[in-house]
């Protein structure tokens, strides 16, 4: 089979999966990981702007796509060239065995893809939900935005048990954030991610300046790693394992 992803954490999926690195023949200039199984495999354009004649030409049986990760204008498009497809759409954690399961369907890899849905499932089982601290994470910073528990980052933190305020309900998932914003939440701490935009701590503790500044209780940050928050699929075990420790962390010193 010949596969092309269109997803930086479909491709670590991929070969945490098993399938042969022969076998992608196409992948975007953000699919870095792991780096010997794609340093030899084409780039057929960015997540947002694919090449489609590339990814014609490369005749690949199926293409990844992710519902929020890729227009729809692409998967419109290679539809109607008759590329098969795989759209995964992953809302949080609780979705990922599934998605990890019909990956493993289409690719006669199903004896690993049970294998990582199952890890999933049992890291998800150990995580205490509800019981950590009150935070935001920060992805952007001009402006100022976050990740809402609407959103697979957000979903992931709650699970692992920290709190996430919706802020912005009928929004996109990413509010822009106001000092009032952390004021009236109640936040305790922000948590600057790496990616999108890879937050610097002094960024951070400028936030906190304007909180304090304005009369609120100052937060506590730190920075935490973006692949972690936002790569699913195999790569969520690695965020499950990351934030629950984190979390139980943070209630320990509180405590």
């Amino acid at each position: 089979m010949r596969v092309i992803s269109l997803v930086p954490s479909l491709t670590l999926t991929l070969a945490e999966l098993g399938l042969d690195a022969s076998q992608l023949v196409g992948r975007t200039p953000w699919c870095i990981h792991p780096a010997d199984y794609i340093k030899d495999v084409q780039v057929v354009g960015g997540t947002k702007t694919p090449n489609l004649n590339k990814i014609r030409n490369a005749k690949p049986d199926l293409v990844l796509l992710d519902r929020e990760e890729n227009p729809k204008e692409v998967f419109e498009e290679l539809t109607r060239l008759g590329i098969n497809t795989y759209v995964s759409y992953v809302e949080g954690p609780d979705d990922v065995p599934n998605m990890l399961l019909e990956l493993g369907q289409l690719l006669g890899l199903e004896t690993n893809a049970r294998k990582l849905a199952n890890a999933v499932q049992e890291e998800i089982a150990i995580c205490q939900q509800g019981t950590g601290p009150v935070v935001l994470p920060m992805i952007w910073h001009e402006p100022l935005m976050a990740v809402s528990p609407q959103k697979y980052s957000g979903a992931l933190l709650e699970t692992c048990g920290f709190r996430i305020p919706d802020i912005e309900p009928n929004g996109n998932g990413y509010p822009v954030v106001t000092v009032e914003h952390i004021t009236s939440n109640g936040i305790e701490g922000l948590l600057l991610s790496s990616e999108p935009h890879e937050f610097s701590k002094q960024e951070g503790e400028a936030i906190c300046d304007s909180v304090e500044a304005s009369g609120g209780r100052r937060p506590w940050t730190l920075c935490i790693d973006g692949e972690a928050l936002t790569w699913f699929g195999s790569h969520t075990l690695t965020g499950l394992r990351t934030f629950n420790a984190l979390c139980k962390d943070l209630k320990t010193a509180t405590d």
